[in-house]
């Protein structure tokens, strides 16, 4: 059986959690978690980087940190996690959702302009499968109507748009290390703060609504309650075991890469032949193998091939149902315009098995399992 995920584990990550309970500060914001921030943030030429409990709390930070108001606006694609979506609406805000781009499957940078109204406060992007989305468009669209941008990098980390780290060009970025990305400490995120202006709130937004952050670093002799918080900080050994995973940056990401290359040249002849389509990586970034999926004719083809392949014991998996269509997204939020491409193509989207240290020999079986579905349909 191939699985379609394989949590990455790089060996010395239970060492370095031994010494986080040796050291007794497993409760957050101890050394491991300030080595983590620290890496990042001198790797990615990131400004501030906290690190939170999830992808989806970093979110949640990011939203709160904008400010919204009840009514106000935040433009997003539809094709997108649900915490995109929630962080919005915990925001007090209303997600107004636009189509994607069918060669990437990120925000069609074109349809947001239209979708701008009086209450619109920000844009927030997801950059799916760690492909850019086109962010000098979308940067000079929030510069001229004034709107915040925060960054869904969850399946971002080590991607970068023109030379620069997804999670670190809009005002606010976010990353996920949950177990089905390609760095983990099980449930983990982190924030990326490109504006000093918001750090001192972030911290307190973290810390429970409490200046502690000042405390630990000596700029304050007690800290006390000083506005909302909540807690979004991770255990130390948490952090330890994702310190154990950033010292493998480049080994997890290049075993990823080679992945999606043999996947790229083994089913090139396909594309060629029209028969599926792949993502494409737009000149000027660099993706970082979070995931590779073929489109399929159409949603009845996939789903002969989802059993084609788990009859043969390859797991694969589809993505996410469009949120303006989900019962949360009809009652929470709407939809600008029209819904060309995000509905029809992610009936057609489907994910094949992509983790660190997957073998040639399982990387050989996918492949050429693929290709006999091809060979048996075009008989």
């Amino acid at each position: 059986m191939i699985s379609f995920n394989v949590p990455p584990v790089v060996g010395n990550e239970l060492g370095f959690i031994a010494e986080a309970v040796e050291n007794r500060r497993i409760s957050g914001d101890g050394d491991f978690t300030k080595r983590c921030s620290r890496l990042m943030e001198k790797r990615f030429d990131a400004r501030h980087v906290l690190i939170t409990t999830s992808c989806t709390s970093a979110l949640d930070m990011a939203a709160l940190l904008c400010g919204f108001n009840e009514g106000d606006e935040v433009i997003l694609p539809s094709y997108t996690f649900s915490s995109t979506a929630n962080a919005i609406i915990l925001g007090g805000a209303v997600p107004v959702f636009v189509d994607v781009r069918p060669d990437t499957m990120n925000i069609d940078e074109t349809k947001i302009e239209a979708a701008i109204t009086p209450r619109t406060k920000a844009i927030t992007v997801m950059h799916y499968g760690g492909v850019a989305c086109e962010m000098d468009t979308i940067m000079d669209i929030a510069h001229r109507y004034g709107l915040m941008v925060i960054e869904d990098a969850a399946q971002g980390v080590m991607s970068t748009y023109k030379g620069k780290y997804l999670g670190t060009i809009g005002d606010f970025g976010c990353y996920s290390f949950h177990e089905t990305k390609n760095y983990s400490m099980g449930e983990g995120g982190a924030l990326l703060i490109n504006n000093d202006a918001y750090l001192e709130r972030a911290e307190i937004l973290r810390e429970k609504g409490t200046n502690r952050s000042k405390f630990y670093r000596g700029e304050i002799d007690k800290y006390t309650w000083v506005d909302f918080g909540d807690s979004y900080l991770p255990s130390e050994i948490n952090a330890a075991f994702l310190w154990g995973q950033l010292q493998m940056l480049d080994e997890i990401n290049n075993d990823r890469l080679t992945t999606h290359r043999i996947y790229s040249e083994a089913f090139g002849p396909l594309v060629k032949k029209g028969l599926i389509e792949i993502q494409n990586i737009p000149d000027g970034c660099s993706h970082n193998a979070h995931l590779f999926y073929i489109k399929l004719r159409d949603l009845e083809q996939r789903t002969e091939f989802i059993k084609y392949m788990k009859e043969a014991g390859i797991t694969t998996v589809f993505h996410y149902v469009p949120l303006h269509s989900a019962p949360a997204g009809i009652h929470y939020g709407r939809f600008s315009e029209k819904d060309i491409y995000t509905t029809k193509e992610s009936e057609r989207l489907v994910r094949l098995p992509m983790y660190y240290g997957m073998t040639d020999e399982d990387r050989h079986t996918v492949t050429e399992t693929v290709l006999s579905f091809f060979a048996m349909t075009e008989e």
